[in-house]
């Protein structure tokens, strides 16, 4: 089954991509000749630009020297996968498209259009938004939050539960952290069939771990109010 949201405060699709955008090592790469799945080739310009060194033997190099003025149509896909292992682990696709220019020795794509995936649908993204928007604070961060919390604070995770409504944790079997962004913490609720994201918002957002640190002390104190606990 899919997984069903419940949803809250969350960051701009234009934040949420730049996130993706910031923290994914590789990409797939589709031109007219073909397809690569290229690992550690792209770097990103503060204003979002993508850039990529295709390495001399990919489809893509080859795309770029068959293309009419060396510049190959191109679609490159993204994607955000949980760091903890959860049913359905890709959070999110981004899909940019548009022309790759040369410069030097790397490729830049001058972007026509994006378009971000999440379980709640796809959205078109504004580039001009895309190009003035930052990457979430807490995204290069996130992956090792999120692992440290699940491996070493399971009873930490079950406490937070407390704080989601009771009929929405009727024939939950595990609940693990899947998303953490400076406007709140995701959890996922996993049944024998079927599964939930509940977001759980913070009482302001974090720009930086300290003030993470601070708003997640306040859920577990929230928590530790609330007497009725997970069935």
């Amino acid at each position: 089954m899919g997984v069903r949201s419940i949803a809250a405060a969350v960051p701009t699709t234009a934040a949420h991509a730049r996130s993706v955008l910031a923290t994914a090592f590789s990409c797939g790469v589709t031109t007219d000749v073909g397809r690569d799945d290229l690992v550690g080739a792209h770097r990103v310009d503060e204003d979002g630009t993508l850039r990529i060194a295709p390495p001399p033997d990919s489809v893509l190099a080859a795309a770029a020297l068959c293309a009419p003025h060396g510049r190959p149509t191109t679609l490159v896909e993204f994607a955000d996968t949980a760091p903890v292992p959860v049913r359905d682990r890709i959070r999110a696709r981004l899909w940019l498209s548009g022309e790759l220019v040369p410069d030097g020795d790397e490729l830049v794509l001058r972007t026509e259009r994006a378009v971000l995936q999440t379980r709640t649908g796809r959205t078109g993204i504004d580039l001009d938004e895309l190009a003035g928007t930052r990457a979430d604070p807490l995204a290069h961060a996130e992956p090792r939050l999120l692992t440290h919390l699940a491996d070493a604070h399971p009873e930490a995770v079950e406490q937070l539960t407390r704080l989601i409504c009771p009929d929405s944790l009727h024939g939950v079997n595990r609940v693990q952290p899947l998303a953490v962004d400076r406007h709140g913490l995701t959890l996922r609720l996993e049944r024998a069939r079927g599964q939930a994201d509940v977001r759980i918002p913070f009482h302001s957002p974090a720009d930086d771990l300290a003030s993470l640190t601070e708003r997640m002390q306040c859920l577990l104190a929230s928590a530790q109010a609330v007497t009725h606990r997970r069935m």
